[in-house]
Parts: C-alpha cells; structure tokens; sequence
C-alpha cells in the first residue's frame, strides 16, 4: 500500500477536526454568529493597491518541513509588527497539529488591525480548508479571504467553497502547484491565484515553480507566488514573471525587525515614508448574511 503524502495526512486529521468541532458548536450556531462578524474588505482589490507587488505576511509557529520556527510567538504582536512595516495582508496558520495555530490566533490578529482603520491589511485564513463549516468559522472570525488548496479538493468540492467564500464576503485565494490544478483553478473561476512552490505531497521547494506556471494566467487574474522567498532578489524574480503579490512566512518569523524585513522585500530603505494608503471597499456582510 502506498504511504500517504504529507499534504493527505494533514486533510485527514483536519477532516476528523472538523467533525469534532462541528459537535462541539454546530454548524446553526456558527450561522448565527454571522450576524456580529466584522466587516470585510475586498481581498483582492486590497492587494491589487500595493503596486506593483503586495507583500502577504504569514503568521506561523511551526511546519511540517521546519517543526519548531516560533513556537512562543505571540500572534497579536507579530501582525503589528507586519502592519506597520507594510503589508497588504496578513496570513494567518490556524491548523493545529503541524503548525501549531488557532482560530483564536486569527480572530485575535483581525481585532487587532481593526484599530488601523483604513490602513488595516486583509486577513486571510491559511489551514486545510475542507468543507465549508470551516468558511463559515473563518467568516466568523473575522477573515477578508480563505486559503483553498486545489490539491486537496475535488472540483466541486473547489466550486461549492469558492462560492460559499464569495457569498459571505471574502474572495478566496487559490493555491496550485502544477499545470493541472491551474487549469482546474481558472476553470472554477479563481480571481486571485497562488503559485506555491513548495510541493505540499512532501513539501520540497522549487522556486521555478512560479516561472513555469505564471504564464498560463491572463491579467483579469491577481497571481501570488507563495514559499520560498526570502530576499528582494527572489520578489524581483516573481514580478517579473508576472506576480503582483508575494506571500512570506519563516523569512519574516525568523527576522530580528518583521517591519525592516518587510520593507526590504518592497525595495523600502528604512527612511523611505511610507505614505498614507488608500481606503479599501468594506463589505458590510453582518447583517446581510442569511442563514446558510
């Protein structure tokens, strides 16, 4: 029998996570929480503002690949940090098991950027996204944007997500790894699409990953390359294939200054203003979401 992938054994546990939690707060209760979600902001038009390349900031304790990175990491802290050096958005790992996240994490860093009003990044929810009791929580907590892993999902397993996140607010954004999840991404009608160049089946790394794929994506597409990158070179790499964001994690966890750091991706000396940024659209989906 062969061994499963990484990326299978983590959609396991999460499937089995998933059907815990639905026993202990059920899926109606979850809707009726809707109600006092906070508002969204459009994920994609908030990245598309930071030209010519938005930086995504993840908040990440730990991997499979890495084990430990932060384990101690006070997420609150650390988004700050990724705010005021910049970042259009801020990725939030709420997988448990393998890296060491939460709800609660997310749900913090949201009302945390909350006080930055307008200059507030979208918030993204990054976890083995499964069924769409999970959309719901993420909506709930206050996310702009879901994480869907084309990998994991059958198509329309993909589609009924997809739609589900758009109805609540939040465009999600869809990650591939190959040219056959791209194309099964552009056919759903994917609007933001991330390239990772980490193989999540055993989770090495190829940062050609993104040069190879970029070119099958047309400009009505926002195309993020994810993992990998580490330095202005590698941001420069990816923009020049024709990304216009670029999502880093350990490289910022494992910064002395996340904001320094962030700026140095951008092209940003330390003295460069940065200036005042302009007001993304807010949904207001509170009170407007019917129950599900």
């Amino acid at each position: 029998m062969t061994e499963p992938t990484i990326l299978e054994t983590i959609v396991a546990r999460r499937r089995l996570d998933v059907a815990e939690a639905k026993t202990a707060r059920p899926v109606g209760q979850l809707e009726r929480e809707l109600a006092n979600a906070p508002a969204t902001v459009d994920f994609a038009e908030r990245l598309a503002q930071d030209r010519p390349m938005a930086l995504i900031a993840e908040v990440k304790r730990a991997s499979p690949s890495k084990g430990d990175i932060a384990p101690e990491m006070d997420a609150v802290q650390q988004a700050l940090k990724y705010a005021e050096g910049g970042a259009a958005g801020i990725s939030v790992l709420t997988e448990p098991t393998w890296f060491k996240g939460s709800l609660e994490d997310m749900r913090g860093v949201r009302n945390a950027v909350e006080t930055l009003g307008n200059r507030r990044p979208a918030v993204l929810r990054k976890d083995f996204i499964v069924s769409e009791y999970q959309v719901i929580e993420a909506r709930g907590a206050g996310a702009d944007s879901v994480l869907l892993i084309v990998a994991s999902l059958e198509d329309e397993e993909l589609a009924s997500l997809m739609a589900l996140s758009r109805e609540l607010g939040m465009e999600p954004l869809v990650e591939v790894n190959n040219a056959e999840e791209m194309q099964r991404a552009l056919e759903a009608g994917a609007k933001v699409i991330g390239i990772n160049n980490r193989d999540l089946r055993s989770f090495n790394v190829d940062l050609g990953t993104t040069d190879r794929l970029a070119g099958m994506v047309d400009s009505d597409v926002l195309l993020a390359a994810l993992s990998g990158i580490a330095t202005r070179e590698d941001v420069e790499r990816f923009s020049a294939a024709g990304a216009r964001a670029v999502l880093v994690g350990e490289a910022l966890m494992v910064a002395a200054d996340p904001g320094e750091k962030i700026r140095e991706l951008r092209g940003l000396s330390a003295l460069t203003p940065q200036p005042p940024l302009p007001t993304p659209s807010s949904r207001e989906r509170g009170s407007e979401v019917s129950t599900l």
